[in-house]
């Protein structure tokens, strides 16, 4: 028997290759109402000490749901264009897929592409809003769907969802919970934008804001600032690329990552940026630009995390003295 039109599901094409971009194809394979004609993501790369070839998170999916997957170098090669305009997907649905897509693509599935963005824009545009938003200190992050235009992350807004941001969360916890969110707001908006109900409009001017990808060396802390903005950015680089201090000097210089930290008063306690004020089984106590940081979990180079107590007991910390030497 025929499908009739108020059954026929529409035929999708999805494009994705990181964690978020899993959970949103999950989310649309689940619904049973699209038509999945392939899955494009990233081809595999070297990944561990043997750099043997690994799937990306959404192929390793795709696989699982025996869905066709596409894997071509670069999106704008004219072969896969062409392959992909014999699926003819009537929507394209993107999310943490990797490359920039050009007008070609964009302009080929009539609905065009829709896009899964892990902010509130027009704020953090570009690849790591997640980080952003908490190394900012914001009150609330969210998930931005947009229909794809050829500027980076500019197109206009077809849905939003906002989540406030919690004290708890770091990097790792807020991703998930956007993740999430951004495949039931991808499943909900789809039927809705398709059929004229919900019509795009274009991001506000004012609020613009950018943000590129983490780069290693951003986790390591200047103890000169405030301890709440430590604090941030330690939430912000977990779990990569971790806030860190450097210890000794020369051959001998190791990484400390601090992993589990708090905002607190020095309670009458003075030091110079980055002395140690405290150091027992409750945490390392170290004084900051204002106020000070408690740690409770560091990790030595090298080694697993531990709670301070642990660390103390092979680690001599002494107040006085700074947490770099």
């Amino acid at each position: 028997m025929s499908e009739t039109s108020s059954d026929k599901r529409l035929r999708l094409v999805f494009m994705g290759t990181a964690e978020l971009a899993r959970e949103c194809l999950r989310a649309l394979a689940d619904a049973g109402r699209f038509d999945l004609a392939a899955v494009v993501t990233q081809p595999d790369r070297p990944s561990g000490r043997k750099l043997k070839l690994q799937p990306s998170p959404v192929k390793a999916l795709a696989v699982e749901l025996e869905l066709p997957v596409l894997q071509p170098d670069r999106a704008r090669d004219e072969s896969f264009i062409a392959e992909l305009r014999a699926l003819a997907p009537e929507l394209i649905a993107v999310a943490a897929y990797g490359q920039i897509l050009p007008k070609a693509i964009l302009d080929l599935p009539p609905h065009g592409c829709l896009n899964v963005h892990a902010s509130l824009l027009p704020a953090y545009r570009g690849a790591s809003p997640i980080q952003a938003a908490i190394l900012n200190d914001d009150a609330e992050s969210g998930v931005t769907i947009m229909r794809m235009d050829e500027g980076l992350d500019t197109g206009d807004i077809v849905s939003l969802e906002t989540t406030p941001i919690d004290s708890k969360d770091d990097a790792q916890s807020l991703h998930d919970r956007l993740a999430r969110i951004g495949g039931d707001l991808l499943v909900r908006t789809i039927p809705e934008y398709t059929a004229g109900r919900m019509p795009p409009r274009p991001q506000p001017e004012e609020g613009v804001s950018h943000v590129g990808k983490i780069r290693k060396q951003e986790g390591e802390i200047d103890w000169t600032q405030p301890a709440r903005a430590i604090w941030c950015r330690a939430r912000a680089f977990t779990p990569w690329p971790g806030a860190f201090v450097w210890r000794g000097e020369g051959e001998g210089r190791r990484m400390l990552k601090l992993w589990k930290t708090g905002v607190m008063d020095a309670g009458g306690l003075e030091g110079r940026p980055g002395e140690i004020l405290q150091a027992d089984k409750n945490g390392v106590v170290i004084a900051c630009g204002e106020q000070a940081l408690r740690v409770e979990v560091l990790q030595p180079e090298g080694k697993r995390r531990m709670s301070a107590q642990e660390f103390l007991t092979g680690h001599e910390l002494q107040p006085g003295r700074l947490i770099t030497d």
